[in-house]
């Protein structure tokens, strides 16, 4: 993502944020920046490196998530020739790369114990050791760590080190997630849609009706500026130009499946299928049930067929119910109707 456009914005919660990077970056100590996914956290730590007395050294992005477990020490410390198979000369690692910048370690809570050792002596003392030697070496850096986790949490688990995190938080700093920026929310938009008007070659700027407008406003965006710019970009390049009428939020959304019926439509076609289903006795009333079970039936066979009917639903509610009031009511009679049935069908 362009990192100018995390900077677009004029909603109070986001100028808040804003002069509490720059008030940061100026303390030449750790931060951690906290935020969900998508809301700019790398943008954030950028913006404390170059407004930091650091800014002309090295800013070192790792990104933990993407290294292996195994070899995130390896990579963040480096190693020396034969510390293990494959390493054949010196390596320097991450840190000793932004050695007097800054380091951004984006995911910070998924780093082993035992590297959070080695981060923590860094903070501490500002030394560490390449894997494979114990030599010493000593390093000026600040750590900017990242995350969306709930790192007072992991400390309770046992999977971060308090002492870590307390040296780590001198200031934490929250990333204001954009469905909290209102108004932002547009001004991004047209940012990222004039962005992709250029890259489609497009000769007249895109703009939003009314109804998308309202429906970018409406949106929670749990995956934050990151989605915003997918959705309108998608929206840009299918448009072709003009007034953008649709936006589609969920690019998994399958246009060739049948469409849901609407939730009462669903429910009433729920109830017919089931009826279709189900016996006539346990859905009908007693005077329908009777009609249903005389279609077509001649005259003479009138009587004696509505006698069978009568018995069936008699022996079927009394074997359904543990008494005979439940089956009265089963049937839609009154409690002497249905003692009446009894003395004709089973004396």
């Amino acid at each position: 993502m362009e990192n100018g456009s995390n900077y677009l914005g004029e909603s109070e919660v986001f100028l808040d944020f804003l002069n509490r990077l720059s008030e940061a970056a100026r303390v030449d100590r750790s931060v951690l920046v906290v935020g969900e996914r998508g809301s700019g956290k790398e943008v954030a730590a950028s913006r404390l490196h170059y407004l930091s007395s650091r800014w002309q050294n090295p800013l070192v992005t790792v990104n933990c998530a993407a290294l292996p477990q195994n070899l995130i020490e390896s990579e963040l410390f480096g190693y020396e020739p034969g510390a293990f198979t494959g390493a054949q000369k010196l390596h320097k690692g991450r840190f000793e790369e932004a050695d007097g910048g800054t380091i951004f370690l984006d995911e910070i809570g998924l780093i082993p114990l035992e590297v959070q050792e080695k981060i923590l002596r860094v903070v501490e003392y500002g030394t560490f050791e390449r894997v494979g030697s114990s030599r010493t070496h000593n390093l000026n850096v600040r750590i900017v760590g990242a995350t969306n986790a709930d790192l007072p949490r992991l400390c309770s688990e046992g999977r971060f080190k308090q002492d870590l995190l307390d040296r780590l938080s001198f200031e934490v700093i929250f990333v204001p997630p954009l469905r909290e920026r209102g108004d932002d929310i547009i001004l991004l938009a047209q940012y990222f849609a004039e962005k992709m008007a250029i890259e489609c070659g497009l000769e007249t700027g895109p703009s939003f009706s009314p109804e998308v407008i309202e429906q970018l406003l409406s949106y929670p965006w749990p995956g934050n500026v990151r989605e915003l710019k997918n959705v309108i970009e998608r929206a840009v390049y299918r448009n072709r130009g003009g007034e953008i009428k649709t936006i589609q939020l969920d690019p998994f959304a399958n246009p060739y499946a049948a469409p849901d019926a609407p939730p009462a439509a669903k429910a009433a076609a729920d109830t017919s299928a089931q009826s279709r289903t189900m016996a006539p006795e346990m859905t009908l009333g007693p005077q329908e049930m009777l009609d249903r079970a005389l279609e077509g039936i001649g005259l003479t066979e009138l009587e004696s067929t509505k006698r069978r009917v009568e018995q069936a639903l008699l022996d079927r509610a009394l074997r359904s119910c543990s008494n005979q009031k439940e089956a009265a009511e089963l049937m839609g009679l009154t409690y002497d109707q249905f003692r009446g049935l009894v003395r004709k069908y089973h004396k």
